[in-house]
């Protein structure tokens, strides 16, 4: 099996950049059309869990935007093979408040790159 082969981690690495783009600009159907339609599309999140995307889609819908100055570090991106991959990355705001971790399994279908599971959460003060 191939692992972290450049031309794959560049797909992920654009997909995961445009996921990231829309939940800045609170795009609800945005960042959903990078989710599996599926019932089995878990994600876990602070304080909340959605199974399933029509779950997930109703939650995210209702969100409020996420506080600005939210930025990235420490992402990491491994795929296996060309069609499998797994992003980790941490994350904090502006004011320095808060600091997080995020987990993405991707999974390439035929309609692209999608997320089959996700899970968020937050470091202790």
């Amino acid at each position: 099996m191939d692992l972290d082969r450049p031309d794959v981690v560049a797909e992920v690495a654009a997909v995961f950049a445009a996921y990231e783009k829309a939940l800045l600009v609170n795009d609800p159907d945005e960042i959903m059309s990078f989710f599996h339609d599926s019932p089995a599309t878990v994600r876990f999140g602070i304080a909340d869990r959605q199974t399933g995307w029509a779950q997930q889609h109703t939650w995210r819908a209702a969100q409020p935007p996420l506080p600005p100055g939210r930025a990235l570090h420490d992402t990491l991106i491994s795929t296996f093979g060309d069609g499998f991959a797994v992003v980790t990355t941490c994350f904090g705001y502006a004011d320095g408040e808060v600091t997080g971790r995020q987990s993405q399994t991707w999974v390439r279908l035929p309609e692209g790159w999608r997320i089959v599971h996700a899970h968020v959460s937050q470091l202790p003060s």
